[in-house]
């Protein structure tokens, strides 16, 4: 099955710990063997262990796509190893240096924090070989967290404009649609992870919401 629910070390917000492309996933080395079984059954992927600037909040660390890999810290040579098994590997230093939270991706595109410097939209675009734009999501420079994509639909805050959402749609190439997760959390990206193939959220996630990130991921049973 393609949808599940779980938690990190019980923790709902599995966005902060885990960060997800089509065919690799990475979470902390503290992950469970629960954990594990879960993201590569829902999500069909190849599960990576490392920490990132020798924390584990990997998922608020990291932004990912099929292309390459975006961290805003200098890495140690073991995980910049790790990383660079699946991907090129850019370090973008910027005030606003957890790129997991601040920048939402998927491999047509990408939008940040609209603080971030030319310089930084530049070498997240060639790391991630999309086009990238300055957004907010609900009016929030965290799009990585207030939002999730992947190449078939994005999940927005509830309160995303509909302004907002049009930038989503045009960027990333595709449909856009509202939802919380983890019984009325805005924030989505924090609570839920997910590709083309399958979506894990955290357990609090209500049947309603479950619903809601099935059809804004275009992922069903």
């Amino acid at each position: 099955m393609p949808v599940g629910r779980t938690l990190y070390g019980g923790s709902p917000y599995l966005g902060v710990y885990v960060r997800v492309a089509e065919t690799v996933a990475l979470v902390p080395p503290t992950a469970d063997v629960h954990l594990e079984r879960e993201v590569e059954r829902t999500l069909g992927v190849r599960l990576v262990r490392t920490n990132v600037a020798e924390s584990e909040v990997v998922g608020s660390l990291v932004a990912l796509n099929s292309h390459g890999v975006v961290v805003g810290d200098d890495l140690d040579p073991a995980e910049r190893r790790v990383l660079e098994s699946f991907g090129a590997v850019s370090v973008v230093h910027q005030r606003q240096n957890a790129m997991g939270n601040n920048v939402l991706a998927n491999d047509r595109g990408g939008l940040v924090h609209p603080e971030f410097t030319d310089g930084a939209i530049a070498s997240i675009a060639e790391a991630l070989a999309v086009p990238v734009r300055r957004a907010t999501l609900a009016g929030l420079g965290t799009v990585g967290m207030a939002g999730l994509a992947t190449n078939l639909g994005a999940v927005v805050h509830p309160k995303t404009t509909e302004r907002e959402a049009a930038v989503v749609a045009d960027v990333l190439g595709v449909p856009v649609h509202r939802s919380t997760a983890n019984f009325g959390v805005p924030i989505v990206g924090a609570c839920v992870v997910a590709n083309s193939k399958g979506l894990l959220m955290g357990r609090p996630t209500t049947p309603v919401e479950v619903a809601h990130l099935q059809e804004g991921l275009r992922i069903f049973d």
